[in-house]
């Protein structure tokens, strides 16, 4: 068996080959800085975008009247509201972790396991 010998020769290579090796070169790095680019720029376009929206959103508003005093019975609402859904979260409540030792000889999962040992035995 003759050992694999690779050689390079510089002759072989075509100036088409070095052309196109090139362009390839050029157009992942072109690729590649203009991604950079856009993930760098990408909050302005977001907050371009934002302000378009809000916009939007601020002349349609201004267009329909809107209500800026809240009544009393509405307060009330939400304060009662908030209040049920904050104490509800902090209920003190008993946590107990009981953790008894059960004793069974046998289950699928041991029989298994000590069937893999008896294979591994004979080996």
């Amino acid at each position: 068996m003759r050992p694999l010998s690779i050689t390079f020769d510089p002759t072989l290579i075509d100036s088409h080959v070095v052309i196109v090796t090139a362009l390839g070169y050029c157009i992942v790095l072109i690729t590649l800085s203009a991604m950079a680019y856009m993930v760098v720029r990408f909050h302005a376009v977001r907050d371009f975008l934002a302000d378009r929206r809000l916009r939007k959103a601020s002349a349609i508003e201004s267009k329909t009247p809107t209500k800026a005093v809240m009544t009393g019975e509405e307060n009330a609402a939400i304060a009662a509201a908030l209040y049920l859904f904050f104490s509800e979260l902090h209920d003190q409540e008993k946590y107990v972790m009981t953790i008894r030792k059960v004793s069974r000889t046998y289950s699928p999962w041991s029989s298994k396991f000590y069937n893999i040992w008896n294979v591994m035995k004979y080996w």
